[in-house]
């Protein structure tokens, strides 16, 4: 650069210094536009790198659900949220339609869970004793037996009991028999922060119910298409009455989701940009009208155009730079506290909250500070070309 170009790049410098409130005030929503592209990036990245180490592998599952609109044909109709669940006799036609795989029918509920003066709602899965070894490891005691219960590991740290001890479930107390090994989510069931009981121990305080899903687990991976195939063929001649999803599917459906998210919260930083911009372009054009006396000086003297458009621009990029830098800084902390925030509220119980920003985290910061700076510049663009081309004769007699 120049001893020209430095003139007018510090020229700029002491006008933004000359109205720092309304060049702070504009930086203001840079760093707000900047912040939450690079907070909700880092929340995004840190979520789902938490999500993937916390899925089991399951890729040997299928999973059969009631289908959301079985019961009025419309998905948009308020009934479809109380669709029946999967009967004793559907569960027979889908266990035949698995052939040589087992498929184990489950029901997921809730009971309050008490030990001690400690209690509240915890999640109870109800299996067949006989199918729990196909999905559940024991840690420590046995399978349950009579009216003997299995508690996730996470549950059973929270209440601080083992295996032996007794809690009360319901209004009925009852002996842990076993506490299951840790598992973390995955597609069929997560036990680690729930109760399980036998089918027989829950029909007998409850009654018979339907079944919420049947699990399938496929003993050869390549037969997976033709299970699902064989089961919507089964269940599904004449209407949708189940959903046949794998694991690849669900995850990919949890990633469709959290993708839809991050694109509209990103948008929301798009937009807080899009009015800094209009901030930034409102700062400029009014900088142009004070100084129009000073253009005109400038020009009488021998400052060419391009010389008048690059101080402007040097001033909006002063303040994208200043804005970006500040919004960048700010958003690594943000990212970190809100990521600590939201995942202690969704895997409450479950892995480690990731502590730093990963590649995808700073991707995310570097992005909002381009799409920072780039408004600011861009919306500098218009009021340097008005100055640029103001009339140096009518300049000098602006008053």
């Amino acid at each position: 650069m120049g001893s020209v170009g430095q003139f007018f790049l510090i020229s700029a410098v002491r006008n933004l210094r000359r109205h720092s409130v309304r060049s702070g005030l504009a930086v203001l929503g840079i760093v707000i536009g900047v912040l939450a592209i690079g907070a909700l990036g880092i929340l995004g990245a840190n979520l789902i790198t938490l999500f993937s180490g916390l899925v089991a592998d399951v890729s040997d599952t299928v999973v059969v659900t009631p289908h959301l609109a079985a019961a009025s044909g419309d998905p948009f109709d308020p009934r479809s949220a109380l669709a029946t669940g999967i009967s004793e006799a559907d569960y027979n036609r889908i266990a035949r339609a698995a052939g040589a795989n087992t498929a184990i029918p489950l029901i997921q509920t809730a009971e309050m869970m008490k030990k001690g003066s400690e209690g509240g709602f915890v999640p109870v899965i109800v299996l067949p004793r006989e199918d729990m070894p196909l999905l559940l490891t024991v840690a420590a005691g046995g399978w349950p037996g009579g009216s003997g219960i299995l508690l996730g590991s996470n549950l059973a740290e929270e209440f601080e009991v083992r295996a032996g001890a007794r809690v009360t479930i319901g209004d009925e107390e009852v002996r842990i028999a076993g506490v299951l090994e840790e598992r973390g989510l995955a597609i069929d069931i997560n036990p680690d922060y729930a109760v399980v009981v036998t089918e027989d121990w829950y029909f007998d305080r409850h009654g018979e119910e339907a079944y919420d899903r049947v699990v399938i687990k496929v003993g050869d991976l390549d037969d997976i298409p033709a299970v699902k195939a064989a089961v919507k063929e089964q269940m599904n001649r004449r209407k949708e009455v189940v959903d046949v999803m794998d694991s690849r599917e669900i995850l990919e459906l949890y990633y469709q989701t959290y993708d839809a998210i991050s694109i509209f919260l990103l948008g929301i930083g798009g937009v807080a940009l899009l009015v800094a911009g209009v901030s930034i372009l409102n700062v400029m054009i009014i900088s142009v009208t004070q100084r129009t006396h000073e253009i005109g000086i400038m020009r009488s003297l021998g400052a060419l155009r391009r010389e008048i458009l690059l101080m402007f621009l040097y001033e909006a990029l002063i303040l994208g730079i200043a804005g970006s830098l500040l919004g960048g800084a700010l958003s690594a902390g943000a990212g970190l506290v809100i990521t600590a925030s939201v995942a202690e509220s969704i895997f409450a119980g479950y892995g480690t909250i990731p502590e730093g920003i990963g590649a995808e985290g700073v991707r995310a910061i570097l992005i909002g500070m381009g799409f920072g700076t780039a408004t600011s510049l861009l919306s500098g663009v218009y009021p340097a070309w008005k100055a640029a081309h103001l009339d140096p004769i009518e300049a000098l007699h602006y008053e």
